[in-house]
């Protein structure tokens, strides 16, 4: 059993859709970033960097006690090695698809996350920070674009780099971004849409966050920001 300490946000779609894929059996626990439970003793003991998604492996493969691991990232990586699925084994193949998981990590991740945040979140209109956010944006998924030429699936076949870059590029409407740019990218889009266990993942993001606007709220925003108004 592993517990899923979550919320719908990209970072969590990603660890939703791997065990959905995977068909490992998970229970999920939701903490609401907007009201501050990521803050929670009990939630910090987990994920010390106060951040989503984590998990807690009831059976780890080591046979030890419950495994407690933050950084989706490292989680998606964790229980690929657990399953035996959606990372290959063999050298080559498996840091085609590590490249570029690091890749959304470190760089659509932030990138993006930065752009959703000076278009949405920041008291007030910065022009300079909008255009570097959503021009570095637009870089990224040229890259990822080009990469997609030829290929189904980001590194030849589906795996945890699919997990991880999908929840963040599903959103290039609010990112301001024009889909018919990026047409490998925009059917990639649709080939992850169509998979039963992404519908299954984003079904559940629906069941347990009824309220997608909560995160707009001035306390949300001063929890999530410091914002003081």
């Amino acid at each position: 059993m592993i517990d899923l300490y979550y919320w719908t946000t990209p970072n969590g779609h990603k660890v939703s859709i791997f065990l959905e894929e995977a068909g490992l059996e998970y229970h999920v626990q939701p903490v609401h970033i907007g009201k501050g439970e990521q803050f929670a003793a009990g939630f910090l003991k987990i994920a010390p960097n106060n951040r989503i998604p984590a998990i807690v492996d009831q059976a780890p493969v080591d046979g030890g006690e419950p495994l407690a691991l933050f950084e989706s990232g490292a989680i998606l990586e964790y229980l690929a090695d657990k399953s035996g699925q959606f990372l290959p084994r063999e050298t080559r193949a498996r840091f085609q698809v590590l490249q570029w998981l690091y890749w959304q990590m470190g760089g659509l991740g932030p990138m993006a996350g930065q752009n959703h945040h000076f278009v949405r979140y920041a008291p007030e209109p910065i022009p300079y920070a909008i255009e570097r956010y959503v021009k570095e944006t637009a870089r990224l998924y040229g890259v990822l674009d080009r990469q997609l030429a030829g290929r189904e699936y980001v590194a030849g076949d589906y795996s945890i780099a699919d997990m991880a870059i999908y929840p963040w590029a599903k959103g290039w409407e609010a990112q301001q971004q024009r889909l018919e740019d990026f047409p490998q990218m925009a059917a990639w889009l649709q080939r992850m849409a169509a998979r039963p266990a992404v519908q299954r993942a984003y079904a559940l993001a629906e069941e347990i966050n009824r309220d997608p606007e909560a995160l707009l709220t001035a306390e949300a925003r001063r929890l999530l920001f410091g914002q003081q108004r």
